[in-house]
């Protein structure tokens, strides 16, 4: 039983080695393809994906999972040069709570607009679970990751830094886990080991037209028109 544990704690390292070594490795690629999404959970993702949409990389752009009090005025605020992009090819996605939500909202637009293939714009530390999930989710769609370098993540050089380990090995426990569960459910919309891991399901019951700054304009003219 000794041997055994020692054995399975061996394996988890060298594959956690495996696993950091190999984000250094991921090149970001911009072929042309049908649309794009990019997952929230860093600034620098939205910037790279407006960028990518305004370079044709791509018809129309998802943001997935925003953050239920920012609207399309904030997003142009943080990027200027894209408010034209953001008024005719963004689509916001506020329904998406975790990356399991970000592969479930996408393969709804995926499905509502006949999308073929996709650019997907994320970190690239979050790129390998990402890219399970969304393959999971969508076996015929083409997906195309660009990973997202910042400097504030060095994985050349992980094993030197204690910020970039402290942020990968639960990465790569949560990569384990999307792994294992894409071996015993078939669809992640009735993911019953996605609620239990965290916590709640992963995307909100709301409507998405009923999340968002647009929904609480709404709300409150139609309060001031009934007061009225």
């Amino acid at each position: 039983m000794f041997w055994l544990a020692v054995g399975g704690v061996v394996v988890l390292l060298a594959g956690y080695v495996s696993f950091a070594s190999r984000l250094a490795l991921n090149e970001a690629t911009a072929p042309r393809t049908d649309a794009i999404v990019v997952v929230t959970g860093g600034a620098q993702r939205v910037g790279d994906a407006i960028g990518l949409l305004h370079a044709d990389r791509g018809s129309r752009l998802l943001i997935s999972g925003v953050n239920e009090r920012t609207g399309r005025e904030e997003l142009a605020k943080l990027n200027p040069k894209a408010r034209e992009a953001l008024a005719c090819c963004v689509d916001l996605d506020y329904r998406a709570r975790n990356t399991i939500g970000n592969a479930i909202e996408t393969r709804r637009w995926v499905r509502q607009h006949g999308f073929r293939s996709l650019l997907l714009v994320t970190s690239n530390y979050h790129m390998p679970r990402t890219m399970l999930e969304f393959n999971h989710a969508m076996p015929g769609v083409r997906i195309v990751p660009y990973p997202v370098v910042t400097d504030q993540v060095d994985v050349t050089a992980w094993w030197k830094d204690w910020h970039t380990i402290r942020l990968l090995v639960p990465e790569y426990a949560k990569y384990l886990v999307a792994n294992l569960r894409s071996l015993v459910e078939d669809d992640p919309e009735t993911s019953r080991l996605s609620v239990i891991i965290g916590g709640r399901k992963p995307v909100s019951p709301k409507p998405g037209d009923q999340i968002g700054p647009e929904h609480e304009k709404r709300s409150r003219a139609l309060g001031q028109d009934r007061g009225a």
